[in-house]
């Protein structure tokens, strides 16, 4: 144990509420896939950070990027227009609208309109979190608006993770995280996710908007079906309803294309997203089209650091890197080779239930309650994995990785998981 490492944990426990349970490590140093420990050890990071390192770590565009905003300027608010956050919101409108136009053709089979950035608006903040909180403002504002006031309600998905504020958690669909804090916000209601049946059967005229992630994240990498979330943009159509995806975790290329979207041929009228758009740096963004673009007006949504001008010169660095990098494409074949070498691991063990993933967003379902012992086996033999519950091991590295880090990691699991 390093004198850093040792200095953290007693003072954590003595003045730091408990409300992570951490790993006995304590990172300083990271690069690319990697991370270091303060005595020097190596480690394969296949977290990153919760999926808000989709670069890699200290990625040298980035760190140009708010070296050089920092020694200019850090914040003097939104009240006052600043350097990098209009050119970002036009960098994500234009993404926006690049996905769009591909989600567009791919589902008519037939080249679409060119990407029209201009239907898009942004807000911006501080997480994900923040991010849903904004979406469901909005959403509750353009139902009055449409259809009166009564129309407020929510429909969302069981299983679900939307956040940790109070209107997110209760979008949230896992009792086990809302009933601590009891009594929740009203008006969400929450169905099985791919059941039509069930989401037709929930919405009403009360109903203002369906909120989904394209791939649940922290509830266990568990994927719309292509089917049921193009029956849903239809649905919302039909109903008059908005359409919002969360893409805090999918967003940026982690599942291949810029937004998930984009690969269900689904356009959506609200997008949430966060984790990876600066690269690890606090930064969140709510994105809308169409009449819901417009919903706000001054006085009805704020953020003190929101947007602020070393997030949006980070940022704007991510995105730049990410598609110059062709990390996408990367995310795809790797994630591809990535569940081949799974489920070739699953046949040979006997001791999975499922495989499951979309790009470098996957999990893999143990039949026994083993996830936990696995990661933490896996951090001492220089291997960062996160576990999900007692029976899923999330793998949700940065888009850097490649198949020799993957080789590594599942040679690593048939040791970790032997009985």
């Amino acid at each position: 144990m390093g004198d850093l490492f040792g200095t953290a944990v007693v003072l954590d426990s003595e003045f730091h509420m408990t409300t992570y349970a951490r790993k006995p490590v304590m990172f300083v140093r990271g690069k690319g896939m990697r991370l270091f420990d303060d005595d020097g050890r190596e480690y394969l990071d296949f977290v990153a950070g919760i999926g808000a390192v989709n670069l890699g770590h200290a990625h040298p565009a980035v760190t140009e990027a708010i070296c050089e905003q920092a020694a200019k300027l850090t914040h003097v608010s939104n009240l006052y227009h600043v350097e990098h956050r209009a050119e970002l919101a036009c960098d994500l409108a234009e993404l926006l609208a690049t996905s769009a136009a591909a989600a567009q053709s791919w589902r008519a089979g037939r080249p679409a309109p060119g990407p029209d950035s201009s239907q898009w608006r942004l807000f911006f903040c501080n997480s994900g979190a923040e991010a849903i909180e904004g979406a469901i403002k909005l959403a509750r504002k353009w139902g009055h608006e449409t259809r009166g006031v009564d129309c407020h309600r929510i429909v969302t998905a069981e299983r679900s993770f939307h956040g940790r504020t109070l209107a997110a958690l209760a979008a949230t669909g896992q009792p086990s995280k809302q009933e601590t804090f009891e009594p929740l916000p009203s008006g969400f209601s929450h169905v099985p996710l791919n059941d039509l049946r069930a989401l037709e059967a929930a919405v009403d005229d009360r109903t203002c908007a369906v909120l989904l992630e394209p791939v649940q994240g922290e509830g266990g990498i568990y994927p719309c079906e292509p089917e049921y979330l193009e029956a849903v943009r239809r649905l919302c159509d039909e109903r008059g309803m908005l359409l919002i995806l969360d893409e805090v975790q999918t967003g940026f290329y982690r599942t291949g294309t810029p937004f998930a979207f984009e690969e269900y041929g689904v356009v959506p009228d609200v997008v949430c997203m966060a984790k990876s758009l600066a690269n690890g740096l606090p930064a969140g963004a709510l994105a809308a089209r169409g009449e819901a673009a417009h919903v706000f007006k001054p006085g009805d949504h704020g953020s003190t650091f929101g947007g602020g001008p070393l997030v949006c010169a980070a940022a704007r660095a991510t995105i730049a890197a990410l598609a110059a990098e062709e990390l996408g494409r990367n995310a795809a074949e790797a994630g591809t080779y990535l569940r081949e070498r799974l489920h070739a691991f699953a046949a040979d063990t006997g001791r999975v239930a499922e495989v499951r993933g979309v790009g470098l967003m996957n999990a893999l379902e143990f039949t026994e309650p083993v996830a936990g012992e696995v990661a933490l086996g896996g951090l001492a033999r220089g291997l960062v994995l996160n576990n999900i519950g007692a029976h899923i091991l999330r793998i949700l590295p940065p888009l850097v990785c490649g198949h020799g880090e993957i080789d590594t990691l599942v040679e690593a699991l048939y040791e970790l998981s032997a009985p």
